[in-house]
């Protein structure tokens, strides 16, 4: 199994505002911590969520082509170990009650 590497772009004046980039792939992934900030998915993209550090976090695509849409879920794991938290479930839906789920 190949094992793509990850670079993350940073926000200086959002600490929530992080992107996971693949260094060898288009594949690009925007990070939004739901506590502080709205989020409204764009219906083109892939969402994942996630809780880490007692907070939830949307993970969104930029972009998605095909040929990346499998290494989303590397892409977030990835992010989970550098924020320390390994152990983050992933989720498919948004789990906040009264949020659209997505068909």
């Amino acid at each position: 199994m190949d094992h793509n590497v990850y670079l993350l772009a940073t926000d200086p004046k959002n600490a929530c505002r992080d992107v996971i980039h693949s260094r060898d792939t288009a594949l690009k992934i925007r990070v939004f911590c739901l506590s502080e900030e709205r989020f409204s998915p764009h219906e083109n993209e892939i969402q994942l969520y996630g809780y880490a550090n007692s907070k939830l976090y949307a993970f969104e695509t930029i972009n998605i082509v095909a040929e990346d849409a499998l290494d989303v879920v590397g892409a977030i794991q990835w992010y989970a170990d550098y924020m320390d938290c390994p152990e983050m479930e992933i989720l498919p839906d948004d789990p906040r009650p009264g949020q659209n789920i997505a068909m």
